[in-house]
């Protein structure tokens, strides 16, 4: 099973969160939040989210979810790029449903599991739209 760490601007890595445990009823085990607000130092911000990071660690590894490539979280996120280690930006809740519930598979398919959902989860709503929503898990 991958731990999740979410790495994101103010107040989106915890309402992420909060938004898992509203669905499931409870946060499951092992899913972590570091909101990143626009006074932080960034490098305090690495240092906080290496350590937040073991805990959270899991036998398959770790899974680093943030929001905007090339942005502030993004970028402390990749300084935790390693062995069972893997960061994803462009975080959106349909990606990090679809990480936790295949959480347990191997890492790289894992990746795999939430680049689709992440962008299979983007739909127009309304005229044209499809008229049934196509959820896969």
């Amino acid at each position: 099973m991958a731990g999740i760490l979410i790495i994101a601007h103010a107040p989106l890595a915890s309402a992420l969160r909060e938004c898992v445990s509203h669905i499931y009823g409870g946060c499951p085990a092992r899913i972590g939040a570091i909101d990143v607000a626009p006074d932080q130092d960034t490098a305090a911000l690495v240092h906080t989210a290496r350590e937040r990071l073991e805990p959270l660690r899991e036998e398959n590894g770790m899974l680093v979810l943030t929001d905007l490539f090339g942005a502030t979280p993004s970028n402390i996120a990749a300084q935790l790029v390693g062995p069972k280690v893997r960061v994803v930006a462009g975080v959106n809740l349909s990606m990090l449903i679809k990480a936790v519930c295949y959480r347990s598979v191997p890492l790289d398919t894992l990746v795999e599991k939430v680049l689709s959902g992440g962008s299979k989860g983007i739909l127009e709503v309304g005229a044209g739209a499809p008229t049934t929503p196509t959820t896969s898990h």
